[in-house]
């Protein structure tokens, strides 16, 4: 039986939204398909709300290990070129692309730091 939690991420709305509305903390499988398929008027206008300029859930996935975790986004996230874990040193990840310099941000998800990588201005050794 899924969660409140992945019945959220499924209906894409926040996991407050479906408590908010009744959704129980373990729901049927086809409940939620039922839910889905024929929105109650409260979710029905939560979907035709959306901008789609940000999307309700993201998915973060390691690089190094595949390890995935569903999160909200936060309006603060840069683009992120590769995720990974706390657990991973930041030396797991690939390294950046020629022409590249990699920053990083901390605290993504519950357990994730985000590896941007911009080009750089300097010149090339070809210069």
């Amino acid at each position: 039986m899924p969660s409140r939690h992945e019945a959220a991420i499924t209906l894409g709305i926040p996991v407050e939204m479906a408590k908010r509305h009744g959704i129980p903390a373990q729901i049927s499988h086809s409940e939620l398909a039922e839910l889905d398929a024929s929105p109650p008027p409260w979710l029905a206008q939560s979907r035709a709300n959306r901008t789609g300029t940000r999307p309700v859930w993201a998915t973060l996935t390691c690089a190094v290990c595949g390890a995935e975790e569903h999160a909200r986004p936060k309006k603060w996230w840069p683009e992120f070129t590769l995720l990974a874990c706390d657990t991973h040193e930041p030396a797991e990840l690939p390294a950046p692309a020629a022409g590249t310099e990699r920053s990083f941000v901390y605290g993504v998800g519950s357990q994730y730091f985000g590896a941007v990588d911009a080009p750089t201005d300097a010149p090339t050794d070809a210069d």
